[in-house]
């Protein structure tokens, strides 16, 4: 990767843009995995708001440092683990707005008007799993492991969107026996079972990101952004019909658009589109 602009101050994020239209939003805490602390749910969520209104950047590949991608919640950073530590900070209230602000990152993930290609670089276990299901698509390196994470402490398995993600990718009875047992599932089963879209060697997973990333910026922007959001509305569309009514809309709605033209012109004439969002 040709390197980059690092233009936010951040303590546990790297936002780069190593070539116009792409951001690279890098999970920075490799000691820990890159395990969701207090400062970085909040930076996370800050340089997401930010991103959502930044119209120069199209894609945005999200990845973690060092070998992890994130080992989700980090439970050292927030005091919990066991009832004997409970008093230092517990209530309903404040347990309830963690867990608000973790699950929100989810939404916010499939709300962004950029196309999210997280490069699964190594672990991704609860929280982490559940920031790489809300991605729009996967690549994983051979060394990246997926597990839902908060059955095996004691929780539940169905947490942070994973239970409504997981089984609208993998299907239910995989999804099922995933969420109840809490196993490892390497980068060639998640590549079978179509969790992820493709595994690459290790050391080329960023690579590899922004090669799709490239690929995305060829279409316009609107197209894009349209497909990204009648694709994720589909999920939740109650019938075949409701889902035709919702794409005949947004073709109508595309094809009046300048680079609707522009896509037509330049396949008559044999030459690369140039697109201007408008």
């Amino acid at each position: 990767m040709t390197t980059t602009e690092t233009t936010d101050e951040t303590t546990t994020l790297r936002l780069e843009h190593p070539e116009p239209g792409i951001a690279v939003l890098t999970l920075d805490r490799p000691e820990r995995l890159n395990a969701l602390s207090p400062d970085l749910l909040l930076e996370l969520h800050t340089t997401l708001d930010r991103l959502a209104v930044d119209p120069a950047v199209r894609v945005l590949v999200l990845t973690g440092a060092g070998r992890g991608f994130c080992a989700g919640l980090d439970l050292t950073a927030y005091d919990m683990g066991g009832a004997d530590r409970r008093d230092d900070w517990d209530s309903p209230q404040r347990r309830l707005a963690l867990q608000k602000s973790i699950a929100a990152l989810v939404p916010k993930l499939r709300a962004l008007p950029q196309v999210v290609v997280a490069a699964v670089n190594g672990p991704a276990a609860g929280g982490g799993l559940a920031l790489a299901l809300a991605s729009d698509v996967r690549i994983a390196a051979a060394s990246a492991r997926f597990n839902v994470a908060f059955v095996r402490i004691g929780l539940s398995g169905c947490d942070i969107g994973v239970s409504w993600l997981l089984p609208r990718l993998v299907g239910a009875s995989r999804a099922f026996e995933m969420l109840l047992t809490g196993r490892l599932v390497d980068a060639a089963e998640a590549d079978r079972s179509g969790l992820v879209s493709r595994v690459v060697p290790d050391g080329e997973v960023l690579d590899a990101a922004l090669e799709t990333a490239r690929a995305v910026l060829a279409n316009s922007p609107m197209g894009v952004r349209m497909t990204k959001e009648v694709m994720w509305s589909q999920l939740e569309v109650g019938s075949l019909q409701a889902g035709i009514d919702l794409e005949n809309r947004t073709q109508i709605l595309t094809s009046y658009t300048r680079d609707a033209d522009e896509a037509a012109l330049a396949f008559r004439g044999r030459r690369a589109p140039s697109f201007l969002d408008a």
